[in-house]
């Protein structure tokens, strides 16, 4: 009769330490995933900050240098295709990141073409707005790339919790899966090259 009690302990002390590790597995995986989908939240957030921020660069430039209109184009075109982007962080993969760096990555190189279009006229340069545009423009861009760094760093902690052993099994079965990160743009490794 004792060793029936114990046997049935020591099962029922298996059972709930199972559970256990399985309940705070599986909630472990479900609170770094939604660390993960609040950090792209956030890349979101300064992506859009700076779409807020173009119209009115845009405006402020074309009053000064309206011939540069192929530029003002550019830029007018890459941010309409920044816009119609939509993001599903659950169906985020490596051919949907590589799409969004490059869509960034164009309105971005448009953005610094305008930018450089200020060297040709002092009157836009010394354009108090035109400043304050730029001075926000280069602070969003800097944050862009600070939670760009985060969304990282909280991806490869999410990809390492769910692929270490057993949790794998357990993120298998309940499909969790990885998160891909953001990588530089092609070319990014070589110096620019300047020309006087």
């Amino acid at each position: 009769m004792k060793k029936s009690y114990i046997v049935l302990i020591v099962l029922a002390v298996v059972v709930v330490g199972i559970f256990a590790w399985f309940k705070g597995t599986y909630n472990g995986m479900v609170r770094m995933q939604e660390g993960v989908s609040a950090q792209w939240s956030n890349v979101e957030n300064q992506y859009q900050r700076r779409l807020d921020l173009i119209p009115n660069l845009v405006s402020t430039v074309k009053g000064y240098a309206e011939h540069e209109k192929t530029t003002l184009d550019a830029v007018v075109n890459a941010r309409a295709k920044a816009t119609q982007m939509q993001i599903n962080l659950d169906n985020l993969d490596e051919a949907a990141m590589r799409k969004i760096n490059a869509v960034q990555g164009e309105l971005s190189s448009a953005l610094s073409r305008l930018m450089a279009i200020s060297e040709n006229y002092p009157n836009l340069k010394a354009n108090e707005n035109f400043r304050d545009l730029q001075a926000q423009l280069e602070g969003t861009e800097n944050r862009i790339a600070v939670e760009r760094r985060k969304f990282n760093d909280t991806a490869r902690s999410y990809n390492t919790y769910i692929r270490q052993f057993p949790k794998n099994l357990l993120a298998g079965m309940f499909g969790f899966t990885p998160k891909p990160y953001f990588e530089a743009q092609a070319g990014a490794e070589n110096a620019p090259k300047v020309e006087f």
